[in-house]
């Protein structure tokens, strides 16, 4: 049997245990809405590791890191790492801050709801939505590529395949199946990772001899001073910590978490793992241009799938597509269930409790469809990813500045997001990262200054509604007033009806 066989056979067994066990843990509970979509206060802190680490680790990062090493090196690499750390320690302070003031919340949109008002809570609702949806689109499309590169498979029929498989369990069980199949893809992801690794370096003839070929190809992607590796390092930083923020299926774990120390050793541990693993992944881009592996017909996106097409073993190849299963598994039932939570939050609003579970089902069943016919359409998984990214960069500071000043009003906070998106908008480049403009007058002032530039786009969209946020509420207190009482907090964000 050939090898492309093999591959498609482990794909599809690991589709059907992953899904086999979530619906068997979730067969043995009763399930309330509250379940579904909280699970509030049911893990402690290995629990919280493993699902954080699970929940981050999506298939993604067998794309973008190796995508983002074969333009910018190991700088980027390593930005890539600090970036995915960055919002993991940023939970440890905004997550306890959420839980003390909406000890029964749900949502980030909920909160801005109940803090800022209607305007500035469809913004927000928007960006959340978009910032999952594109994820998820992304995830999807690239394991049906990653999928039909190594096994021959057409890229519906791993489409259909994936979402079938996710959608069985996570429909069925909710967040509880979720943090229950992360716990298994966890502990599954990382020696998958590392036996791929020491395949591929068994091939280069170890670790210094794999350099030494990139050394040869193209040294400057070695180069962790060179100023553009840097500069993207840092883009990077930005986008991951802005748009991860906005991850919701990452707040429903700050809710299902015990305790706040629960979160601390929790996100911490899951942050200490994710980053090498991320470079890791990323150094596969970094063989691949070496290897000449980098071309029209080979694009950057499946750069690791390329090399390992060309340097892998029968046996890593098959294990490299279980590893990016798993891996696509563990997050596409986090987003489905995370923006299912989000619309489920805005029904009880308007209907109360009546058929919530229900309709919650029916949401996160009918999101895989427009995901699948997005990541059919699209290639470019780090692309898809900066666009929301930028978005979620321009509302950051506007939307958790409410969590402690209770002098920003819903009007400052609209306006500050929507002009540091539209600030960055304007810098941020074409699919293939040219500019749309030029303005000498701009980059001789500071170089970044130009269209296209990333770091300028998502820098000055952070700047930008920054700056008018301090100015609203500088003018908020020069008036006087107490301002808004976050106390009222936990009174009007209240638990979901629970239905059976």
């Amino acid at each position: 049997m050939s090898t492309e066989a093999w591959a498609l056979i482990a794909a599809i067994i690991t589709m059907a245990v992953m899904s086999a066990a979530g619906i068997a843990y979730t067969r043995a509970r009763r399930q309330t809405i509250e379940d579904f979509v909280s699970a509030r206060g049911s893990i402690g802190g290995m629990t919280a590791m493993a699902t954080m680490a699970a929940s981050l680790l999506g298939a993604w990062i067998l794309f973008s890191p190796a995508e983002a090493a074969t333009w910018a090196g190991v700088a980027a690499l390593i930005g890539y790492g600090i970036g995915q750390a960055a919002p993991i320690v940023a939970f440890t302070v905004v997550g306890p801050r959420m839980r003390k003031l909406a000890p029964n919340g749900h949502s980030l949109s909920e909160f801005v709801w109940q803090r800022y008002g209607r305007a500035m809570y469809l913004l927000t609702l928007l960006i959340i939505v978009l910032y999952m949806f594109t994820f998820l689109a992304a995830e999807m499309g690239a394991i049906a590529r990653a999928v039909g590169h190594v096994a021959g498979a057409r890229l519906e029929l791993t489409l259909v395949l994936v979402g079938v498989a996710t959608l069985a369990y996570t429909v069925y069980g909710g967040l509880r199946a979720s943090i229950f199949t992360d716990n298994i893809q966890f502990a599954i992801i990382i020696p998958l990772l590392i036996a791929v690794l020491i395949a591929a370096l068994a091939h280069f003839g170890g670790w210094t001899a794999a350099f030494d070929t990139v050394r040869e190809e193209n040294a400057a992607l070695l180069d962790v001073t060179q100023l553009h590796g840097i500069e993207f390092g840092l883009t990077l930083v930005i986008a991951i910590l802005a748009a991860n923020l906005f991850h919701q299926g990452l707040w429903q774990r700050v809710y299902a978490a015990k305790t706040d120390g629960d979160i601390w050793r929790g996100f911490l541990s899951a942050g200490a793992i994710v980053v090498p693993l991320i470079i890791a992944a990323g150094l596969f881009g970094l063989w691949a241009v070496s290897s000449g592996l980098v071309n029209d017909d080979q694009p950057a996106s499946i750069a690791l799938f390329s090399l390992a097409l060309e340097v892998l073993p029968g046996w890593a190849l098959v294990v490299l597509v279980a590893l990016a299963l798993v891996l696509v598994m563990s997050s596409m039932d986090t987003l489905l269930n995370g923006m299912a939570s989000v619309f489920t939050t805005d029904l009880s609003r308007i209907r109360g409790g009546r058929g919530l579970l229900r309709s919650t089902r029916l949401i996160t069943a009918f999101l895989i469809i427009p995901a699948a016919v997005v990541g059919y359409a699209f290639d470019s998984v780090l692309y898809l990813f900066l666009i929301a990214d930028l978005v979620c960069a321009g509302a950051m500071v506007p939307v958790f500045a409410g969590m402690w000043s209770r002098h920003l009003s819903g009007m400052g906070a609209v306006t500050g997001a929507v002009a540091g998106i539209i600030v960055g908008a304007l810098f941020f480049p074409k699919p293939d990262l040219s500019g749309w403009w030029t303005w000498e007058g701009l980059t001789s002032v500071w170089h970044i200054l130009a269209s296209g530039n990333l770091l300028a786009s998502f820098l000055l969209a952070v700047v930008t509604s920054s700056v008018i946020t301090a100015l609203f509420v500088s003018a908020a207190r020069q008036r006087g007033g107490a301002g808004f009482q976050l106390e009222a907090l936990a009174e009007e964000i209240r638990p979901l009806e629970s239905e059976a």
